[in-house]
């Protein structure tokens, strides 16, 4: 079969000489792009997973305003609620603050830890919040020395009673008790 031939055959045919040749181009060029229908079918998954990202982002986000400025506001209530170690006048207040709105005397009050700044210094870049530590030791009556020990669990600062020991006459009904307490109020360095 010569050129000549094929050339007679195709306008003999001339519908069905152009779809034999658009077929065997379409065949070649879809043998040669095979290999790239996996990495085609990877880059469709990975663009998929990440529009499904993002419409989950832009669902979630709707609050997200809010949301943050109810996380502020709630950091600083905490930050308003927290002790500082160094300032020993303004926290051994709280407790006399305490005694004169229950009616209890105080006999001993010291704050135990986080005065100094190797302390507060070695706990820090651990922690951002420490705990500082009192021992606080009062006088009164049942109810006073109770209504002491509620003031301090829901007062102002953030407290946490370690130990304590009440003591007082058992043969007297209406005695004097004292209260022994060792806690810690959440700070920061």
């Amino acid at each position: 079969m010569t050129s000549a031939d094929l050339v007679a055959l195709f306008k003999k045919h001339p519908i069905s000489s152009s779809c034999a040749v658009l077929s065997v181009l379409l065949l070649a060029a879809a043998y040669l792009r095979q290999d790239e229908v996996p990495g085609a079918e990877a880059e469709l998954s990975l663009k998929s997973a990440d529009g499904d990202r993002v419409a989950i982002n832009n669902k979630n986000a709707a609050q997200l305003r809010e949301q943050a400025e109810a996380i502020a506001a709630a950091r600083a209530e905490i930050e308003a609620r927290l002790v500082r170690p160094r300032q020993l006048g303004t926290n051994t207040q709280y407790f006399y603050k305490i005694e004169t709105d229950t009616g209890v005397k105080i006999l001993d009050l010291r704050q135990t830890s986080g005065t100094s700044s190797a302390n507060t210094a070695k706990v820090a870049p651990k922690q951002s919040y420490v705990p500082v530590g009192f021992t606080v030791s009062v006088q009164g009556n049942l109810s006073q020395v109770l209504d002491f020990l509620r003031h301090v669990e829901a007062g102002a600062h953030y407290s946490r009673v370690l130990s304590a020991s009440i003591s007082g006459n058992a043969a007297a009904r209406n005695s004097t008790l004292t209260l022994g307490l060792n806690l810690e109020l959440l700070g920061l360095p």
